[in-house]
């Protein structure tokens, strides 16, 4: 797996989250992002993954997607393989960061608010929930590798 990050984002709550220079990421998430809480997961969802390629793909179905954090994501990634991720997997981000593939993420209706169509239009392409096996700090163009069992 080639993959790379492309935007580290927090939020207050809700969506859009919005592109940050670099993000202490600890066992419960991001720090600053209003995400880590038990209502979302606590622990096991501390981390939500998103690639750049569902962004294309959406946009190919019309959505205003253009912008890193339009549907939550706390890690916009270039190159991540969906198709071979699956739950129990570690990724390794930048030097220090180590997140386990949790489950996928399940679209919620607050997405309604990017576009009417959702949640049922991300099915299949909603990105990957994580938890933090080793923290440290991530920011854009931090390597992202798939750590072999």
């Amino acid at each position: 797996m080639n993959a790379s990050i492309v935007a580290v984002c927090l939020g207050k709550g809700g969506i859009p989250n919005q592109p940050v220079a670099s993000a202490q990421v600890v066992q419960s998430g991001l720090v600053g992002d209003r995400h880590r809480s038990e209502l979302h997961g606590g622990f096991d969802r501390a981390v939500c993954l998103l690639s750049e390629e569902v962004y294309a793909s959406l946009r190919e179905d019309d959505v205003d997607c253009h912008a890193p954090g339009t549907f939550g994501e706390n890690i916009l990634a270039r190159g991540l393989d969906d198709a071979r991720l699956r739950p129990g997997d570690e990724l390794r981000l930048g030097p220090d960061v180590i997140l386990e593939i949790y489950d996928v993420r399940a679209p919620c209706l607050t997405l309604k608010s990017v576009d009417r169509r959702f949640p049922d239009l991300m099915l299949g392409r909603s990105g990957w929930m994580a938890r933090v096996v080793q923290t440290g700090t991530v920011e854009p163009g931090m390597k992202i590798t798939l750590v072999e069992r």
